[in-house]
């Protein structure tokens, strides 16, 4: 099992796409949190006690982007260091070179592919990054 042990969390409003998340995750032995809402990631964060990586929707239905989240996110000292993986619609050759500069641990463009996803997740909680940008994968 890929992910055993390992606690993610997943800031995603679609319920379809969480759905997906869940059943790659835990197949592969992960626990999996769930937050629908970016105004509400930074205190469902601070209740959990520890994550190992942070999955991250770009573009969020409540009017706060993903790229907002992350910066929310990296002003906590508990998760300055934590994994984020943008994982979303957005066009890539649009959010990568922005998640770089901010600092995210990469990219994966939805629809995730389903047979390797948990293996990019290793890769991103083992100190590397993916930059998926859909045919083309650049791992750094």
């Amino acid at each position: 099992m890929l992910l055993k042990d390992k606690q993610i969390f997943i800031v995603e409003d679609n319920p379809p796409n969480r759905v997906v998340f869940q059943m790659a995750l835990v197949r592969h032995g992960a626990t999996v949190e769930f937050e629908r809402s970016g105004y509400h990631t930074i205190y469902h964060l601070k209740q959990l006690p520890r994550i190992d990586l942070i999955i991250l929707d770009l573009m969020l239905a409540d009017s706060i982007s993903g790229f907002e989240v992350f910066a929310e996110i990296r002003a906590l000292p508990a998760h300055r260091k934590t994994p984020i993986l943008a994982v979303s619609a957005m066009d890539a050759a649009t959010a990568i070179p922005r998640a770089k500069l901010m600092g995210f641990s990469g990219f994966i463009p939805k629809p995730i592919n389903m047979n390797t996803f948990a293996q990019q997740l290793v890769r991103v909680m083992d100190g590397g990054t993916i930059w998926d940008v859909g045919q083309q994968v650049n791992s750094y």
